[in-house]
């Protein structure tokens, strides 16, 4: 539900005890606090098997200014004060089915290259949708999660 996360919630993924851990973080937008930003933050930059943060963006919705603070801001902390990338971003635009009318391919055009224009370094943006049947693009997102944790054999 859009606005619930208050604190960081992790889920184990897998068979236990459950190797991959999620961890959904509060938002950042008019409803986000600084506090949150604060937490976020230390999470990021202490967390050593930290290996990809996912950032979601509605397809229905141009990126707005929290978006692009946001890819900004994440983009600072891609590559750290040795030259390491610690961590990669992707991109995720979702409810691509809800894309008003004959738009929906340059909708998503403009989407990557507000993305890219924001956070150079992140990586092209899978689209998905949920509600479509059967769904698009969440068996893109599970396999890029898997690759991200070196979870598929060669």
């Amino acid at each position: 539900m859009k606005g619930r996360t208050r604190e960081l919630n992790f889920f184990r993924v897998g068979a236990e005890p459950g190797k991959l851990v999620l961890v959904d973080a509060p938002g950042y937008g008019a409803r986000g606090k600084a506090e949150w930003g604060a937490l976020f933050d230390k999470y990021i930059e202490t967390r050593r098997e930290l290996r990809r943060i996912y950032i979601l963006f509605n397809g229905k919705h141009s990126l707005n200014a929290y978006d692009t603070q946001m890819l900004a801001h994440l983009s600072t902390k891609l590559i750290n004060e040795r030259g390491i990338q610690p961590f990669t971003l992707q991109a995720v635009i979702t409810k691509a089915d809800c894309i008003p009318g004959n738009n929906v391919s340059e909708t998503i055009a403009q989407l990557r290259r507000d993305i890219f224009k924001a956070a150079p370094l992140c990586l092209p943006p899978i689209v998905t949708s949920a509600t479509m049947s059967p769904p698009y693009g969440i068996d893109d997102v599970r396999k890029n999660i898997a690759q991200a944790c070196d979870l598929l054999s060669p």
